[in-house]
């Protein structure tokens, strides 16, 4: 199985156009106002109608109002919503289209509330105190394993070109998720950075498990 790749925190055309180029297979675009990497609506619009529509479209948001998700969800025509707050499993149920919850797991027990979110996929980042996603701190690979039995793994939370392939053999996900690790401030992405963790994450995937 080739691994896929999601390259997150995207605000400009300029970087998504490479992230297209390069071999992504996800772009993700944050909603989140409070995020470094937060992207209006309208002008997410301008960049992915410039977009080929077979690269899948992911809207980031936490503990947004259900109305603005949905606004956004149609207007942009998003393929995957992705919740990385508080959301209830209910919440996450009324959108009618796929949708991923972020879990920041801190330790075992904390898998526990995973059953309850009945999804195709679901995402493991790091636990960071009062932050939501995209911090650079590495995810505890461990609780990953642990996790994929509920569904299609997104692995995120400190993932780098250094470090993509150790990730990839401990925990083999279904896909990778990428926002600081390829960044050269927060919000404006560095091209080389993008080509090598893409690269090296597609080429550990096509390998044997050594994990």
């Amino acid at each position: 199985m080739t691994i896929q790749v999601k390259i997150c925190g995207l605000t400009n055309l300029d970087d998504t156009l490479d992230a297209v180029e390069l071999g992504a297979d996800y772009l993700g675009f944050n909603f989140y106002p409070d995020s470094k990497r937060f992207i209006d609506p309208i002008e997410a619009k301008g960049i992915l109608q410039e977009v080929p529509s077979s690269i899948a479209r992911i809207g980031v948001f936490v503990n947004a109002d259900s109305d603005l998700v949905l606004d956004v969800a149609v207007d942009l025509n998003l393929d995957y919503l992705q919740f990385h707050g508080d959301e209830s499993p209910e919440y996450c149920n009324v959108f009618g289209r796929p949708w991923m919850k972020a879990h920041r797991l801190k330790d075992e027990s904390d898998l526990k509330q995973l059953a309850a979110y009945e999804s195709s996929w679901l995402m493991v980042d790091a636990y960071v105190e009062k932050a939501f996603g995209g911090t650079g701190v590495v995810s505890n690979w461990d609780l990953a394993r642990m996790a994929k039995k509920y569904g299609n793994l997104f692995l995120s939370g400190g993932l780098k070109p250094e470090n993509i392939e150790l990730a990839i053999n401990s925990v083999w996900p279904y896909a990778v998720d990428v926002a600081s690790g390829v960044e050269d401030t927060p919000g404006q992405k560095n091209r080389h950075k993008m080509e090598e963790f893409i690269m090296k994450a597609k080429a550990a995937s096509m390998k044997p498990r050594l994990a």
